[in-house]
């Protein structure tokens, strides 16, 4: 009977209830603070509730309340993974997605509940608001602000094993501030963690100074010491941001880009009877867009499936027709093959999501093959060795990752492009290493069609916005279904939209000037670009060794006969 404790004890029923109700509602204002919601401010406030839910009570409950924090905050904003069209694996997807990365909030709100000072007592399961503003309270504001600060840390290291575990998913906090440019201007320093950091560390002082000041009335002047330090974090963070986007781009060359977006639905690029219907609708886009004598046309990824393999005469003569004419430079999306080694007869292959460069004569001078492949859907996990798992993959045809950055140089105009496919753009650590001193831009090519007119667009989109910020330079992206456009070096969209129109998913085309370095000059490296995710591994670094500590600590009055 023991493990119905609470069916006897309705006060603590009810503070149950409004416990899970403050976690789910907090995984939901996470949610809506990014695309299409956007309500960015929320993201201030979420974090710190999460918490507020979970301390003080047992670690079977403070797991449960982060999961259901979690849960909330991966499914709503991922609802577009509903929208691949195979209805089954769609759901699979959602939950599989939304379950697994759940799992990531939960190790947060742990860390955070472990680490907290050793006055608290973490085991006392009918705490509630009062007795955690007591508890806050008893602690010196020295052990509060360190508090806050790990709790902002262990938020980073979350974010840092998102994005390397089973290949990565990025779901960065800080992306959610896109539009506030003078803070994001931090990520050519931090990375997109330094901005998650911020926020996770005003909400997490914000909500423990509301909680204790409320039910004690002090005053206002108290209050506001118990958030100074990430206030004035923050304030100098902004003015720097101010500073960096008082900077112009560098003057004088630009490069005229015509990006083609053909908006084909993913069952149509899947129909083997619509390859004619594709490629034709690809032409008189490009016809189009090449009345207006671009020096660069750009098709999106997987343009042409499988181009290597059908690169028949025709295909060949309707390409060298759009360039030659006008001495344009193409690059677009296409799948690519080559034979292993010692593979015998018939030889066996390695199939590529690849991206080409093509001469204005017409010629093939380059090819990148994607080096960061999605998980169950261009690969899956041990599927070399067992064979059966293949089934489960989205694609037909799994691939194999490409060998390293290609950079794609023009010669006339001159212009150096670093090319990443698909979702590569939203790997922060991954881009920096495409970027060399003298590369004008990054171009990514992409293809969400698979999730219809969705929020899918939108994420992708300013996930990939802090890659220029961070590097430095300009990031162009050509997509088959939204979002076609351009970032400068500051996280600005341009060309967002088709002229006249507010519409992002539809077919068409977009013209873009994007600055280029001047001839023989080099570009000023960001910190970020120069030293990496060393604010992240910091973070990583500060949360083991207060985890550590923590249990030592545990260790030592558990010794002397006391308990926390």
């Amino acid at each position: 009977m023991a493990k119905l404790w609470w069916l006897k004890e309705p006060a603590r029923q009810i503070l149950d209830w409004r416990r899970y109700t403050l976690a789910l509602g907090a995984g939901l204002l996470l949610a809506l603070a990014f695309p299409k919601f956007e309500l960015a401010w929320l993201a201030w406030l979420a974090p710190g509730l999460i918490l507020i839910s979970a301390l003080g009570q047992p670690t079977r409950k403070v797991l449960l309340l982060g999961y259901a924090a979690g849960v909330v905050q991966y499914l709503v904003p991922f609802y577009w993974l509903l929208r691949i069209p195979i209805p089954v694996r769609a759901v699979v997807a959602w939950l599989a997605v939304g379950g697994l990365m759940a799992l990531y909030t939960v190790a947060w709100v742990w860390v955070c509940c472990r680490c907290f000072p050793k006055k608290f007592a973490q085991d006392n399961s009918s705490s509630g608001p009062a007795e955690l503003a007591d508890s806050l309270l008893s602690l010196s504001w020295r052990q509060r602000a360190v508090w806050a600060f790990t709790c902002a840390a262990a938020w980073v290291a979350m974010e840092m094993g998102i994005a390397r575990i089973l290949t990565g998913f990025p779901y960065s906090l800080g992306v959610s501030q896109f539009t506030f440019l003078p803070l994001i201007q931090i990520a050519s320093v931090t990375g997109v963690y330094g901005v998650s950091f911020l926020i996770v560390w005003v909400s997490v002082a914000l909500a423990g100074a509301t909680l204790m000041f409320q039910r004690h009335r002090a005053s206002h002047r108290a209050w506001l010491a118990e958030v100074a330090p990430p206030l004035a974090a923050l304030a100098g963070v902004v003015a720097f941001g101010f500073t960096r986007l008082a900077d112009t781009e560098p003057s004088g060359r630009e490069l005229k880009v015509a990006l083609v977006q053909p908006a084909i639905p993913q069952y149509v690029i899947w129909d083997p009877n619509e390859k004619t219907n594709r490629f034709n609708k690809l032409v008189h886009l490009s016809e189009q867009a090449l009345a207006a004598q671009p020096e660069l046309l750009v098709w999106p990824e997987s343009a042409l499936p499988n181009f290597m393999t059908r690169y028949n005469l025709a295909i060949h003569h309707a390409i060298t027709n759009l360039v030659l004419p006008h001495k344009t430079w193409m690059i677009l999306g296409a799948n690519d093959f080559r034979a292993r080694e010692n593979s015998g007869d018939p030889p066996q292959v390695d199939w590529f999501n690849s991206s080409f460069l093509v001469h204005p004569k017409g010629e093939l001078v380059a090819r990148y093959h994607k080096r960061h492949l999605v998980v169950f859907g261009e690969y899956m996990p041990l599927g070399r060795w067992f064979s059966f798992l293949n089934r489960f993959r989205t694609l037909d045809r799994g691939f194999k990752s490409g060998d390293g950055p290609v950079q794609f140089q023009l010669t006339e105009p001159k212009a150096k492009i670093a090319v990443l496919i698909c979702s590569e753009d939203v790997f922060p650590h991954l881009v920096r290493e495409y970027v060399e001193a003298d590369t004008d831009f990054l171009l990514n090519l992409t293809n969400d069609g698979w999730f219809g007119d969705s929020a899918a667009q939108w994420q992708h989109a300013v996930d990939a916005l802090f890659r220029a910020v961070e590097n430095g330079l300009p990031l162009v992206r050509c997509t088959n279904n939204g979002l076609t456009c351009w970032i400068d070096s500051h996280g600005r969209l341009h060309e967002v939209y088709f002229p006249g129109t507010r519409d992002i998913y539809g077919a068409g085309f977009k013209l873009a000037r994007i600055p280029l370095l001047p001839v023989g000059e080099k570009r000023p490296p960001t910190f970020y670009r120069q030293y990496g995710d060393w604010f992240g591994w910091g973070c990583v670094v500060l949360t083991a060794v207060m985890l550590i500590r923590n249990v030592f600590q545990r260790g030592d009055r558990v010794v002397n006969g006391t308990r926390t």
